[in-house]
């Protein structure tokens, strides 16, 4: 059985040899939470889900069926009999297994019999042709508890695909439900190998800058995220980012980690220096995975995953530090603009794009979230750009762009608790009442609100 999936953004062939530790059960308490009325008129109504340890018989097929199929390279009559068992159980908690066994699976035999299974225990119908992104949808929006152990069988199936992953399947503070493989593997080069190839989404480390006078290459309107430390200026071009997706930069003096969620929209910048005592400075990478489509990134010195929207390490020695990274401002703007506000302005080399220009906003992404996402917030559509940020209260705020600029534009105050929005070099920032910066950032409304499932909207 030979298993592998397409990728995201940087296709390529990744050979997949995926073996399955046994998988145990034990007891758990859960139960589906009441949904909003949303959820339900999208998805329908949940399964029941029953609670506690798997018998020992379902233990058995739940072995056949995923242990011994991924370990032995083998789906035969004992397989398939192992799955008829599982899908008559009623246990919704086992399709986390299937759709995580599902996004690694391309024999469309195989996975019309995973799909099938599927639906019989969510009591939906998926049919059984690229159903993968369907199931996790409605797992993810039902928030359908996991099984027994889960992380456990999840962990050997991730590193049986790739051992570098070994580090970053840790307890922690991350929801391990709801990451999926993006399609390429984990950036793990040394620091400092920009141009080192990877089958990875490369970063850029200590990445060359020109003038604005010498960036002859980049029009007028081409999509800059800029960026201001301590009076000095760097734009970083959009067909870089989507290339590169991280940047480990020195700006005004600061430490940065950047990274860009293509899926996202969203461009931010971490200071990576000034950090307690005994923490070395994090440099931050890719690891090819994704939560609800927004890219999982980790620290390459201590393989401690962060949340990339909130800067906050969630798993290994930097979570057992609590340690939460500060924003800077990022403006999404065009190049003439931003070049015309701040002359002074560095901008990435030519050389970091690889030679590339892609557009996935525009093209790959235009129909929605190419990867499950679940729910999302319908007071915005999926793909409306936000301006995020976090008042000093603690509270999140998201401004509608589009609506924001207009206002702006008219000369009218926007203002949310202590945050004051302005227009710069054509985009917006966010500052606070004495106008500095506060750490905003633009994205899609999907996954700003998300990751901040509370957020105010302005204007509501």
């Amino acid at each position: 059985m030979t298993l592998k999936s397409g990728s995201y953004e940087h296709s390529g062939l990744v050979a997949v040899l995926v073996g399955l530790a046994v998988l145990c059960g034990s007891a758990v308490q859960s139960q589906t939470a009441a949904l909003p009325k949303y959820v339900i008129n999208e998805f329908g109504t949940p399964p029941p889900v029953p609670d506690g340890a798997l018998s020992a018989a379902l233990q058995s097929s739940v072995q056949t069926a995923f242990v011994t199929s991924m370990s032995d390279r083998v789906w035969s009559d004992d397989q398939t009999n192992a799955l008829a068992e599982i899908s008559a159980s009623k246990d919704p908690r086992l399709v986390w297994l299937i759709s995580d066994l599902m996004r690694f699976v391309p024999d469309r035999r195989l996975s019309a019999e995973l799909s099938s299974a599927a639906s019989a225990l969510l009591g939906k119908d998926f049919g059984t042709i690229n159903t993968w992104g369907d199931i996790t949808d409605h797992l993810i929006a039902w928030d359908i508890p996991a099984p027994p152990n889960y992380l456990q069988a999840k962990r050997a199936i991730f590193v049986s695909v790739f051992e570098g992953w070994e580090r970053l399947f840790d307890k922690g503070d991350v929801d391990w439900r709801l990451v999926s493989w993006g399609g390429v593997l984990i950036d793990d080069r040394p620091y400092d190998t920009t141009d080192e190839p990877c089958n990875c989404i490369p970063a850029a480390d200590n990445p060359p800058v020109t003038s604005a006078q010498e960036a002859t290459w980049l029009d007028d309107d081409d999509i800059v995220f800029g960026i201001e430390v301590n009076g000095a200026f760097r734009a970083y071009p959009r067909q870089i980012m989507e290339v590169r997706e991280m940047v480990n930069d020195t700006l005004g003096g600061r430490d940065l980690g950047i990274p860009y969620c293509t899926l996202c929209g969203a461009a931010q910048a971490y200071f990576t220096d000034q950090l307690p005592a005994g923490i070395e400075r994090p440099i931050l990478r890719t690891s090819g995975l994704l939560s609800r489509s927004n890219k999982v990134m980790y620290d390459l010195n201590t393989y401690s995953v962060f949340d990339t929207f909130r800067g906050e390490a969630l798993t290994g020695p930097l979570a057992k530090r609590s340690l939460k990274l500060e924003q800077a401002n990022v403006v999404a703007t065009d190049w003439g603009t931003w070049k015309t506000a701040h002359p002074e302005t560095t901008v990435l080399a030519e050389a970091l794009a690889l030679g590339r220009d892609p557009d996935f906003r525009n093209g790959r992404d235009a129909n929605g979230p190419i990867f499950p996402v679940g729910n999302v917030d319908p007071r915005l559509p999926v793909h409306e750009d936000i301006i995020g940020v976090i008042t000093a209260s603690g509270q999140p705020v998201a401004f509608q762009r589009s609506a924001a600029l207009i206002a702006l534009r008219q000369g009218t105050s926007i203002k949310v608790g202590d945050i004051r929005l302005r227009l710069d070099a054509g985009g917006i920032e966010a500052v606070d009442t004495d106008g500095a910066d506060v750490g905003s950032h633009q994205a899609f409304w999907f996954a700003w609100s998300q990751f901040y499932p509370q957020t105010t909207l302005w204007p509501e």
